[in-house]
């Protein structure tokens, strides 16, 4: 199949399922929870640093937060991409509030989970040294680094969801990326 049609029935299908779930129908939401959780999951992980158990918590939470924001959903893009920024926020405003708590946010905390495979199940040398260096990011520059380069937000939106200026979005950026050169050994 090609890979635009396979795209298009993935969507068709989360689309149905969606309609499904907002009316009430948990295994179609069961469904999409099994379709999704993994990436989920895997963005929730990277923004909050490794830290697996936070983790869990987060992306059931955004499962909860997606079940009852459902009839909300107006499918004008894709069940995913709604899902997966739904769960973004999830994990950020959870970040924020951990900032606005003295002592909650300890960079030392965010090694706590290195070596581990990363979302789609790979666990080789470069991606473990790359999910360690990012996790050991101050949490502001890794969310900006992980909403930017991997999931693909501009900055617009990284600024209105964090709070921050576009102008702070973008310095965050270069600061992720001169950070995670120093410490993979790229001295450029």
């Amino acid at each position: 199949m090609h890979p635009r049609k396979r795209a298009d029935s993935a969507t068709d299908l989360d689309h149905a399922l969606a309609r499904a779930s907002a009316g009430g129908d948990t295994a179609a939401f069961e469904a999409l929870y099994r379709r999704h959780a993994g990436r989920v999951h895997g963005v929730i992980l990277r923004l909050v640093g490794h830290q697996h158990s936070r983790a869990e918590d987060l992306t059931q939470e955004a499962f909860v937060r997606a079940w009852q924001a459902l009839p909300t959903f107006r499918f004008e893009s894709a069940f995913g991409t709604w899902l997966h920024r739904l769960a973004a926020n999830t994990a950020l405003m959870e970040l924020r509030s951990r900032r606005a708590a003295p002592g909650m946010d300890n960079d030392e905390d965010a090694i706590d989970g290195i070596g581990t495979a990363d979302s789609a199940g790979h666990g080789t040398a470069l991606s473990m040294d790359l999910e360690q260096a990012v996790a050991s990011l101050p949490p502001r520059a890794r969310a900006v680094l992980v909403l930017y380069d991997v999931e693909g937000w501009k900055h617009e939106e990284i600024a209105d969801t964090l709070e921050m200026a576009v102008g702070s979005s973008k310095a965050q950026l270069h600061r992720a990326r001169r950070l995670l050169r120093a410490k993979l050994g790229d001295p450029a």
